[in-house]
């Protein structure tokens, strides 16, 4: 019995959640797998009536769950910033959530924005450090608000930190399939002390895995080679910042925000699975929203769970989706609503039970 918690969250947060729980019970159903669920109310509107963003325990609460599932963070009313520190960098850095893993995969029928790429060009996983760099907060201000005001954040990065994102790098990159290919982007040209630990701990620790074919693009090279050559990656290993930059990236060349998914990995405690791409307020209670994103997030939390098996029906699932049956995955385009698109997943599904 596996306890999940769910954080519907802000804006259309709890609409995709909605689907994505619709198609993990359709799914658990036919494999035999049992889960309970609680549902816990953190966001926007919990901070707007009360100032609370996580009460008091609420951190020791959720550690106690087997994975966390979240719709989406982010409120109107609310200054940018608040939320998205208080509740998840929070939740990342307090569970030790320190891997961000995101696929990046071209489903068959999804319009990709590179001429002449497809879904056998477009497979590649970002593997981002989660709980360093930049995102650390170390820094401050000096002479706030005066014409002399100096502003500074350090980008913080330890051999512990860097060495426990490189092994799961590494072994991740294993266990993915025959190519075996991890590249580090970094900038070890101009960051020379901090992203010269990186490259000092990647070619270490890839002595250890000499069946591991190891490569190095600067992150501007990335970028590039992302968009001219998407093919030519399998594993990228990147630091926090640099990794939340080409997974935005990534997100469009595999068709946008609507099939983007990303997991908060804690290997020896609680992950936590969402989609990235926002809680587009604008869309709010008006079924437009596309959920394949929160539904492929469910599909990662089955496959972080072990249950391997219902994690790939739900992908081939969606695969039969896109491939055909949408008009667009942008919101308000799809051609069916966001209900209607998560009961053809669950329809995908029962079609090959």
């Amino acid at each position: 019995m596996y306890k999940i918690a769910v954080i519907p969250g802000d804006g259309t947060g709890p609409e995709v959640v909605a689907e994505g729980l619709k198609v993990i019970d359709a799914v658990c159903a036919a494999e035999g797998i049992e889960y309970q669920t609680t549902s816990y109310d953190f966001g926007g509107e919990r901070y707007l009536s009360s100032g609370e963003i996580l009460p008091d325990g609420a951190v020791e609460e959720l550690s106690g769950y087997d994975c966390i599932y979240l719709g989406a963070v982010g409120h109107p009313d609310v200054e940018p910033g608040i939320l998205e520190k208080g509740l998840l960098l929070r939740l990342r850095f307090e569970l030790q959530q320190y891997i961000n893993l995101r696929p990046v995969k071209l489903y068959p029928g999804v319009e990709c924005p590179l001429a002449g790429k497809g879904p056998e060009d477009i497979d590649l996983v970002v593997v981002r450090e989660n709980n360093e760099g930049l995102y650390c907060g170390s820094g401050g201000f000096v002479y706030k608000n005066t014409p002399n005001e100096v502003a500074v954040q350090e980008m913080i990065n330890t051999r512990f930190g860097v060495e426990r994102c490189l092994r799961y790098a590494f072994d991740y990159c294993r266990r993915r399939n025959a190519a075996r290919q991890l590249t580090l982007c970094a900038k070890t040209n101009v960051l020379t002390y901090a992203h010269d630990l990186w490259w000092r701990a990647f070619n270490e620790i890839g002595e250890e895995y000499p069946d591991i074919r190891r490569d190095y693009a600067h992150v501007d090279a990335t970028c590039m080679w992302m968009v001219k050559n998407p093919e030519w990656f399998d594993v990228i290993v990147t630091p926090n910042m640099f990794g939340d930059i080409i997974t935005d990236l990534g997100a469009m060349i595999q068709g946008g925000m609507g099939i983007a998914a990303g997991g908060n990995i804690n290997p020896q405690g609680v992950s936590m699975f969402e989609p990235i791409g926002g809680s587009a307020p604008k869309y709010t209670g008006q079924g437009k929203i596309n959920p394949l994103a929160a539904i492929c997030a469910g599909a990662m939390m089955l496959d972080e769970l072990g249950e391997t098996n219902a994690a790939s029906k739900v992908e081939k699932a969606v695969m039969k989706v896109t491939d055909g049956k949408l008009e667009s995955l942008s919101a308000g385009k799809m051609g069916h609503s966001t209900s209607r698109v998560g009961d053809m997943v669950v329809e995908a599904l029962e079609s090959e039970m």
